[in-house]
């Protein structure tokens, strides 16, 4: 299988702009063969807590159906950053769309003491199963918790994900994290992060992969867009930059 982390810098507010970078992105992750793309934190509006309740949709609008018919015909899966309405607030949340299946939505369920005022906790946490594989997601803060890797480790995953959008201190952070959990649990974790102004910080990117044993086994730089791809059965990494 083939895993696509999108590294991409998204404009604050402009969802059509951002519509369109995401589809550029897919196609061409697809030409590169990938089986599953995930976006960043809040992708499609950028990381912006104080605007999230005029940015905020539900999973089932139509301006998402042009991501459902890309998954259909390739059968592919893909992860994008949405805020969300929800009964109580506003969720940070991911869509995923699969082949011929209903959008599946993941809310972040810990919450960084920041978004708190702006976001409202999830409470579901789904796995994927592509090709014989057990893939859990995870958003941001709550993918530098313990408890949510314990979690996934749970739930019998082999792999995990992480999408971001993280500053300089918080990628120094993640790369600690993630190569010691990874080296712990044994199981590899890819992180896609964000690239240029998030709310108040700056992120930069450097989106990449842990093997099993902890190993960085690829990365992006710090403010270009680009794909990273992990093709899981040859423990390789692919960069492309757009």
């Amino acid at each position: 299988m083939r895993i696509c982390l999108v590294q991409s810098q998204s404009i604050k507010g402009d969802v059509k702009a951002n519509m369109d970078l995401h589809l550029k992105c897919i196609k061409t992750a697809i030409k590169s063969k990938a089986e599953l793309i995930v976006f960043p934190e809040l992708s499609l509006t950028n990381y912006e807590p104080k605007l999230a309740n005029k940015m905020a949709f539900y999973p089932d609008d139509s301006m998402f159906t042009a991501f459902q018919q890309i998954a259909d015909e390739w059968n592919i899966v893909i992860g994008i950053g949405v805020p969300t309405f929800a009964e109580l607030g506003i969720h940070i949340s991911m869509l995923i769309f699969q082949s011929n299946k209903e959008v599946l939505l993941y809310t972040k369920g810990e919450l960084h003491e920041d978004e708190q005022s702006y976001f409202v906790k999830g409470n579901n946490q789904p796995f994927l199963e592509i090709k014989g594989m057990r893939i859990v997601l995870g958003i941001c803060f709550e993918t530098l918790q313990r408890s949510h890797f314990l979690k996934a480790m749970g739930n019998k995953a082999d792999l995990y994900i992480a999408s971001v959008a993280k500053p300089e201190h918080g990628v120094k952070k993640a790369y600690t994290h993630f190569s010691a959990i990874s080296e712990e649990f044994g199981k590899p974790i890819l992180m896609a992060n964000a690239v240029g102004n998030c709310d108040d910080f700056l992120s930069v990117g450097q989106s990449a992969v842990w093997d099993g044993s902890g190993k960085l086994l690829g990365k992006l730089d710090e403010e270009s867009q680009g794909l990273l791809i992990y093709d899981v059965h040859s423990n390789k990494v692919e960069r492309i930059l757009l």
